[in-house]
């Protein structure tokens, strides 16, 4: 029972929904930057919620499958075909044994979602599959997926002819405003540089990964130095370095840093910066907690009826 990768696209790793207790260590949790559509991508096939899949980055693998299996892409807009045949996105659907499943360029959005019935089954490190790939943990030998690999599945786990309603499918390619927290070192910015941020457009740079997401517009002005003595990082939270330029973490995020952190996005929202190609431009929308815990749960709500 696997999957024999005959074309591994640029950068496929395994993920699950990460590595929780760690960041004492200084690993960070890892797992997919679209949790939504990782979350829905496994429940379309019958899995449970943290079961491994894949992440594909602007190109999917080509996988031949040993058995057969319920399947479902989800995230990026992808083409994807099987056998050679063109199949739905945010749906399962039915792959045979020697059945051979291709995820194309993405269109829009960056990093699409495969999930498999019964789950990817690489060992598990530190109490999950998800591969941090600065780290070489987890996943299959802590790295993105070459060809020739064979990834290993567990027993299928049912599935079934499930889509998600078309008005919970999101759309990719136009400008966010993704929800922002300020603080914790709000006081280290001038008004002038925080009126920046929550006004200005800031475009996507290339030099922009899973660790952090780097964004290029109006300078965010420090009122004395931008560094700080260390402290935690939370995901989403928005370093400002000395070029007054800002930079979102992410789900592969060093636990510590000594820059000052002007902000945090939402963790609701970190899909929609995971989602962004260079070249892209977001805003950056300042909400309160208690609105964000308000969106949060709204969100968690919205997912639980998100599958027809």
């Amino acid at each position: 029972m696997n999957v024999l990768v005959e074309d591994a696209g640029p950068l496929t790793s395994v993920q699950d929904l990460g590595r929780l207790s760690q960041l004492r260590v200084g690993l960070p949790r890892s797992g997919p930057m679209d949790r939504e559509a990782f979350v829905l991508a496994n429940r379309l096939v019958g899995n449970p919620d943290n079961a491994a899949g894949l992440e594909c980055t602007l190109m999917g693998p080509r996988l031949e499958f040993s058995d057969a299996r319920w399947v479902a892409v989800a995230g990026a807009d992808v083409p994807v075909t099987l056998d050679g045949a063109e199949q739905p996105k945010w749906t399962a659907f039915p792959v045979r044994a020697g059945g051979v499943l291709r995820i194309g360029a993405a269109r829009a959005g960056v990093r699409s979602y495969l999930a498999i019935s019964g789950g990817v089954a690489t060992p598990p490190v530190l109490g999950s599959r998800a591969t941090y790939l600065r780290g070489a943990l987890g996943g299959l030998d802590g790295r993105a997926l070459r060809k020739g690999d064979t990834l290993p599945l567990g027993a299928p786990a049912g599935g079934g002819a499930r889509r998600v309603r078309p008005d919970r499918i999101p759309t990719y390619g136009d400008e966010p405003s993704v929800d922002t927290i300020l603080g914790p070192q709000d006081d280290r910015f001038t008004a002038a540089g925080i009126a920046a941020l929550f006004t200005g457009s800031y475009e996507m740079l290339p030099q922009s990964d899973r660790m952090g997401a780097r964004f290029k517009g109006p300078r965010i002005e420090h009122t004395q130095g931008h560094d700080i003595i260390s402290d935690g990082i939370a995901l989403g939270a928005i370093q400002v370095i000395g070029d007054g330029q800002p930079i979102v973490l992410l789900v592969d995020r060093q636990t510590a840093g000594g820059y000052t952190k002007i902000g945090a996005v939402c963790s609701y929202e970190i899909a929609r910066v995971g989602q962004l190609k260079p070249g892209q431009r977001l805003r950056f929308r300042r909400v309160t907690v208690a609105e964000a815990h308000a969106a949060l749960a709204a969100r968690r709500a919205a997912l639980e009826t998100a599958i027809a």
